[in-house]
Order: structure tokens, then sequence, then C-alpha cells
């Protein structure tokens, strides 16, 4: 099994930005994070982060007859981005949803997710874990 893992705009700053919502862990350490969970779940990742759109897109529609699933956090993407939408439409590769916080609880007009129409899952406000879970997910193993 073959995951691409896209993360969005200002996940590289994780750590750094916001972290009552977002935790005090940085972006490599997701990073290795999703490393170390790939390994026990014997799947291969590639991940991605971008701040831009259009690049975040790109990514989707390479992975067409290379991956076998995406899981992508589009971060505030998630409520603006049509683009990502037709993205993951297009390609036709299941793809789970993640986000760190739940954005439920947050303000109202982070409860729209667009990329979240083309998703089979949503794992969010789970921190890490929730990318974890949408790992098991998509290779099978239930979460």
């Amino acid at each position: 099994m073959k995951l691409l893992i896209l993360n969005g705009p200002n996940l590289n700053m994780l750590g750094v930005r916001e972290p009552e919502i977002y935790g005090t862990q940085s972006y490599r350490d997701l990073e290795a994070y999703l490393r170390a969970e790939a390994e026990k779940l014997g799947c291969e990742i590639e991940i991605f982060q971008s701040n831009h759109e259009g690049d975040l897109v790109d990514r989707i529609q390479q992975a067409y007859g290379r991956f076998d699933g995406i899981v992508i956090n589009p971060a505030a993407y998630t409520h603006t981005s049509i683009a990502i939408l037709d993205a993951l439409k297009a390609v036709g590769l299941p793809a789970v949803e993640v986000h760190l916080s739940d954005v439920d609880a947050r303000e109202p007009f982070r409860r729209i997710s667009y990329a979240g129409l083309a998703c089979k899952m949503t794992y969010q406000g789970h921190g890490f874990a929730g990318y974890r879970m949408a790992m098991e997910f998509l290779c099978g193993a239930g979460a």
C-alpha cells in the first residue's frame, strides 16, 4: 500500500502557530511520527506540505496511477478550495481528510469542508493520531 500524505498551508509552522490549538510539536515531529506509523502498518508513504493551492492540486493529480490512497490535511484550503475538491474527485483515489483540531468546535466557517466532499472519512481533533487513523483506514486495518 502506497499513500500520499498532503499537508496544506501553515502546517510547516506547527509548534509555533497557536500552540494552544495545534500543540507544541513541530512539523518535523509530525513527519517522524508519520514515518514510524507507516512502518508499523507496513505501508509506504510520501509526505508533502505546501502553502500554495496549485502545488497541492499538482501533487493530487500526480498521485494518479502512483498511489493507492491519499491522506490530506488541507488546512485553511478545507474551507475555500473547490480546486482541491475537483482534483481529489478527478483522480478517484480513496482519500481521508485529517485535521489536528476539532474544526467543528471552532469558528462556524471552519465547519464547511469542500475537500471532505471527496473523502471517504474525516478524522478531526485527534492531533497526530488522526493521521494514523487515516492510514489504518486506507490500509484496511480499521480505525
